[in-house]
């Protein structure tokens, strides 16, 4: 689905009391007071806080940020509320979100500074995405849907305990209020959810009604003559599609199979979700297999379509660098990053950033000069800056999420498994020697390469379709000439934390060496010798090496890596075996319950663990997911199966 790019608000602080939104010639807030418009429409029209009282989570749908005070208005009374819910997901969706400057002076004198801090704190790059913020250790969750109503009514999957209707008035945003968006409420509405809006305009009311909500209208805010309140109650419940059902909702316990970077971000991220975990690993301790190389990057990607490929990385890179805020130290992390640009000259690059809207925070078209001033190497042409990308240890980014985890999660090293078995509603796990390792009501499988051959045994052709990338690595120590931020674009360069640094990668399939190679060491060296115009000492290293002479290339790293034919990862649940139904739509396939995959991750495990593991602990609890459906549809492990069962589909011959 194609994006549109975001257009920040502009507002009027002519009036400090009341701010204005000059395109829609309206207020953000009722000059009587932001918060208390929130607390007297939205929280206590929705009776708010006593429906959270108890639960382990509740969820609230807004339809215009606004401001924030929605959110910081709810975030207070949840602290406040000594029976709150377990955890607290706010969504909301803005067309004009402000930008960090304009939101700081919004708040500026802010009743609740601590909150807005944190807020302006968090505050994401306005890219067309969805944007989890977390607060709170995760208790409370902002996922904040910067783009148009209609598409993110059409995107989100969650199910909502409570809506917020606060676009600006009908008269003058009449696509916030339309029968389209209202009757896409019903479609998201919990059982028992309930409305609140400042407004009583017919068409929200009569809106409200056809999407299967009873209203009525209650006393105003300040001068408002009456606000409108509204429960779900339909004739008929919706039924849920069978894909989107959660895979175990019910799960307190998860063994996850493979410790590397996926494996401990699923750990984590079930934690986050309330569900203890044991990692299973056959090797002796965390990242020590493909996770295991001693630096790596992330970053965002960009294409003139803004498709699949660059929404998604962009979203997860977004998501790993907010994730990097809260989590434990790093032995070292460098921030930024940047890409050559390889088929573009510096104004089409600059036209490009200008078609897409994409904010200078996420991504940036710099001169070949400027990129070399910045790097302080004397590199062959323009390049992109990705100043939330970067580069870090692998191995220490694992061990970071296994210790946010906490006491939640468990390890066996050492552990191979060798067989798995489907038990009723639960799963047993088998050594070579048929020995029982242990039984789990929720398995992850998170292996990488090494647990092909287990997702073989439970989904042999989708097992089949993915590729084994051998990868060398090599070490340069001392040498000389360094980047000062990572470098990719003609391979990659990322300087050590002494005098050398790191630079690669090579990529071959079906290579099972596991030596070091000089063949592949001069490759690498190769591409740092384009990257960075060093030719002539390069040269002059590469025959160092064929006479023997290996002083400064101190060893290097191969590893092995899990591959889909389309280069994006593997998320979500597998097929029941037997089912034969409809096969257009991933969201309509049944899922095999207490299963769920998070891997095939490529190169791209540090910046895609946070946001797949995410996704599946949602997908995984019925929480809402953090991710858009059509980018969860193309994370399916069923997409293949689909476009299989589209390309055989016979065709219908006319009369």
């Amino acid at each position: 689905m194609k994006t549109q790019a975001i257009i920040p608000a502009e507002v009027d602080f002519a009036d400090p009391a009341a701010p204005r939104a000059p395109a829609f010639d309206d207020v953000y807030h009722s000059r009587a007071g932001a918060l208390a418009q929130s607390r007297h429409v939205f929280l206590a029209g929705n009776q708010l806080p006593e429906r959270w009282a108890g639960r382990p989570r509740f969820v609230i749908l807004e339809t215009g940020f606004g401001l924030g005070h929605n959110f910081l208005a709810t975030w207070e009374a949840w602290l406040q509320d000594p029976a709150r819910c377990e955890q607290l997901i706010f969504i909301s969706i803005e067309k004009h979100p402000l930008r960090q400057a304009d939101l700081a002076q919004a708040h500026q004198s802010s009743p609740l500074p601590e909150l807005s801090a944190q807020l302006l704190e968090a505050w994401p790059p306005l890219t067309p995405n969805l944007h989890r913020l977390v607060f709170d250790g995760g208790a409370v969750q902002l996922l904040l849907c910067l783009g148009d109503v209609h598409r993110w009514m059409r995107e989100l999957v969650a199910e909502v305990d409570a809506f917020y209707l606060d676009g600006f008035n009908p008269s003058s945003n009449a696509e916030m209020w339309d029968g389209h968006v209202l009757k896409a409420l019903g479609r998201r509405a919990a059982a028992g959810a309930t409305a609140a809006s400042w407004s009583v305009a017919p068409q929200v009311r009569e809106g409200l009604m056809a999407a299967g909500f009873s209203q009525e209208r209650q006393r105003g805010f300040a001068n408002k003559g009456g606000m409108c309140v509204a429960r779900y109650q339909p004739r008929h419940q919706a039924q849920k599609p069978a894909g989107r059902e959660p895979l175990a909702p019910k799960a307190q316990h998860a063994f996850i199979l493979g410790a590397g970077l996926a494996g401990a971000a699923c750990a984590w991220a079930l934690a986050g979700q309330g569900i203890a975990s044991t990692l299973i690993d056959a090797r002796p301790g965390p990242a020590q297999a493909a996770s295991g190389n001693p630096g790596g990057l992330y970053h965002g990607t960009l294409n003139p379509d803004d498709g699949l490929h660059a929404r998604f990385n962009r979203a997860a890179a977004l998501a790993t660098a907010h994730t990097l805020r809260h989590l434990p130290g790093l032995p070292w992390h460098q921030q930024g990053l940047l890409r050559l640009e390889q088929a573009r000259a510096l104004e089409q690059m600059e036209a490009l950033l200008a078609r897409l809207g994409l904010p200078p925070d996420y991504v940036q078209a710099l001169s070949r000069a400027e990129a070399a001033a910045l790097s302080g190497l004397d590199l062959p042409g323009p390049a992109w800056f990705y100043p939330a990308g970067g580069a870090l240890p692998p191995p220490a980014f694992a061990q970071a999420l296994l210790t946010a985890a906490g006491p939640a999660v468990n390890s066996r090293y050492n552990c191979r498994v060798a067989r798995i078995e489907s038990v009723g509603a639960s799963w047993r796990l088998w050594s070579a020697e048929d020995k029982l390792i242990g039984e789990t009501e929720l398995l992850v499988l998170a292996g990488g390469h090494e647990g092909q051959v287990l997702l073989a045994q439970l989904a042999p052709e989708l097992a089949a379709q993915l590729s084994v990338l051998r990868g060398q690595l090599s070490h340069l120590s001392p040498a000389g000439i360094r980047p000062r931020l990572p470098v990719a674009g003609l391979g990659y360069a990322i300087a050590d934390t002494d005098q050398g640094l790191w630079c690669g990668a090579t990529s071959q399939a079906a290579d099972t060496e596991p030596q070091l190679r000089l063949a592949d060491h001069q490759r690498n060296l190769a591409q740092w010798a384009e990257l960075s115009k060093q030719a002539g000492a390069v040269t002059g290293l590469e025959a160092g090496l064929e006479a023997g002479l290996e002083s400064q290339l101190q060893g290097g790293r191969v590893g092995w890596r899990l591959a889909t034919p389309d280069r994006l990862p593997l998320v979500g649940g597998l097929p029941l075996p037997d089912y034969s139904g409809r096969q257009d739509q991933a969201r309509f396939i049944p899922r095999q319950p207490g299963l769920a995959l998070c891997t095939a991750m490529g190169s791209r495990g540090i910046a895609w663990a946070a946001l797949c593991a995410q996704v599946m602990a949602a997908q995984v609890t019925g929480a809402p997911v953090p991710l858009e459906a059509s980018l969860l549809d193309a994370l399916d492990p069923v997409r293949f199966a689909l476009r299989t069962a589209r390309d055989t589909r016979p065709e219908t011959v006319a009369d």
